[in-house]
Parts: C-alpha cells; sequence; structure tokens
C-alpha cells in the first residue's frame, strides 16, 4: 500500500485528528443538506452553508455548532500534517505535489468555514461573500486573482465527480459490510459535490470576468442559480439529497478511512474486495 517503508505507530497521532475532521465535515453536510431539504419540501429555498449556521439557535443548535467548529480545526490539521509529512503517500513527483497542495488549501477552506460557525455561535454577521469578492477585485490584479480561485474551485470540481464516477476512493477505506453497502451512495453524494462545487467555480469566475462580485459565491449561490432554471426547485431537493450523501461518504470516512503510513499493509480495502467479489 505504501511506496515507503514505516513504523505504523510513527503517524498513529493522525487518525483520531482524521476521524474528528471529517466528523466535523460530516456535520456541515448534514445540516446542510436536512436543513434545505426540509425547507424545500415545506415549500421554502435551499440555503448555503452560512444561512444554514445562522439558523442553528438554542443549546442544540450550539452544541452542533461547537461541534462544527472543532470539527473543522480538526479536518484543517489533518489535512495539512498529511500534505507535509505525506501520510496518504502521493509523492513528490508533479502530481502528487499538486495533489498535496490541494490538500492544504482544501484544510485551510474547511478552517473557514470553522470560522464561519464561531461567528454564528457569537451570533455575529460576516461580510457577505460579494462584499469580500468585491474588496478583492479593488487590488491590483484583484480580477485575475478571483479568477484563479475560480478557476480552483472548477478544478475541485472535477476531482470530486471523477472521484465519485471512478469510486477511486474506495481504495482508501477499509471493506465491511457497511462500506460495501454504502458504495453507490457514496459515488452518488461525492457527485453530488462536484456539481455544487462546479456551479459555484463558474459563478465566480463569471464574476471575474464580468466585474460582478455579486454573482460569486458558495453553496448559497449555486442554490440560487440553480432556481433560476426550469426544474430548479426539483434540482435544488435532489442537490441538497446529494448533500446528505456525501455528508455519510465524511461520517464512513471517519469510521473507516485508512491513513496508509499509519496502517499495517495488510488491511483489505474495499476496493481489493469488492475486486476479489467480481
Amino acid at each position: 500500500m505504501s511506496r515507503h517503508s514505516h513504523d505504523p505507530d510513527d503517524f498513529a497521532w493522525s487518525v483520531p485528528v482524521m476521524r474528528a475532521g471529517y466528523a466535523g465535515r460530516g456535520l456541515v453536510y448534514l445540516a446542510v443538506g436536512a436543513t434545505s431539504l426540509w425547507s424545500i419540501l415545506h415549500g421554502g429555498e435551499a440555503e448555503g452553508t452560512k444561512e444554514t449556521m445562522q439558523h442553528l439557535s438554542g443549546m442544540l443548535g450550539n452544541a452542533v455548532l461547537v461541534l462544527i467548529a472543532l470539527g473543522m480545526l480538526a479536518y484543517a490539521i489533518w489535512r495539512v500534517t498529511d500534505a507535509v509529512w505525506d501520510l496518504e503517500d502521493y509523492g513528490t513527483k508533479l502530481k502528487g505535489l499538486a495533489a498535496r497542495v490541494g490538500l492544504a488549501v482544501s484544510g485551510l477552506i474547511h478552517l473557514g468555514i470553522g470560522g464561519v460557525a464561531v461567528l454564528a455561535l457569537l451570533a455575529r454577521s460576516g461580510s457577505g461573500s460579494g462584499q469580500m469578492v468585491s474588496t478583492v477585485m479593488g487590488m491590483p490584479m484583484g480580477r485575475l486573482a478571483v479568477g484563479l480561485v475560480g478557476v480552483a474551485v472548477i478544478g475541485a470540481a472535477v476531482y470530486y465527480l471523477m472521484k465519485g464516477i471512478r469510486a477511486s476512493y474506495r481504495g482508501r477505506l477499509r471493506a465491511n459490510a457497511v462500506t460495501t453497502h454504502a458504495n453507490l451512495l457514496l459515488q452518488l453524494g461525492l457527485v453530488a459535490q462536484g456539481v455544487v462545487l462546479m456551479i459555484a467555480g463558474g459563478l465566480i469566475v463569471y464574476a471575474a470576468y464580468a466585474y460582478a462580485p455579486e454573482a460569486a459565491g458558495g453553496m448559497d449561490r449555486a442554490f440560487e442559480w440553480l432556481r433560476a432554471h426550469p426544474f430548479g426547485q426539483w434540482l435544488c431537493g435532489a442537490i441538497s439529497a446529494g448533500l446528505l450523501a456525501f455528508a455519510l461518504f465524511c461520517f464512513v470516512n471517519a469510521l473507516y478511512r485508512i491513513v496508509p503510513r499509519a496502517s499495517e499493509k495488510d488491511v483489505e480495502t474495499l476496493a481489493r474486495k469488492l475486486k476479489s467479489m467480481a
């Protein structure tokens, strides 16, 4: 499994951090997917991450926000340390280095999501995405920077779509009854996440091209864009259900993900088991 000889105990510390991070990430998408789907079924509209967190209130809501914030911090730490120590054996060739840079960027993005949870917990409203994009665009080379961010998001979308279509994640999951029977849902979740990121990335690129900062945004803008098209509400409902499947993907990874440099070499992966069953 690994291209390096190693003692799994050297990196055993990374496993609980990884599991906490994926669990926190799962909570985010569970909250967004469930809230949006419930809203759509009751005649409302799908909502993005920030709006969903702002609606969480009371003792239970505050507890969820605390768990999300802690989970996002753990996920950020996991991704950055994964990139630095190459815990998943991506290697030092160009493709591997690109993947490791992507891991670090992903960690920082999720750290930002944790910040949103903290702001919601403190009942403060941050500046809107359009305002932030407008500020960046006002800087030298700002439009180019925003456009490059959009291209990077589209690249991430392609990664999730290909990962879902090819089911390449199976080589990183421990084989058992849960991962085997949930395989189709895991694929659908990754595809749904890819679709959301593709729309969000496209809107960011458009915002830079047309100098329209208000067009940029995350999940909220993606849902808004979908609603403007035929059968938009149905599409939003399908994506919301897909995000619930992506939450399942995160929770399954929290429980059963294999960290190559912190696992024994003879651990049976889902990919190996399904191949033997074919």
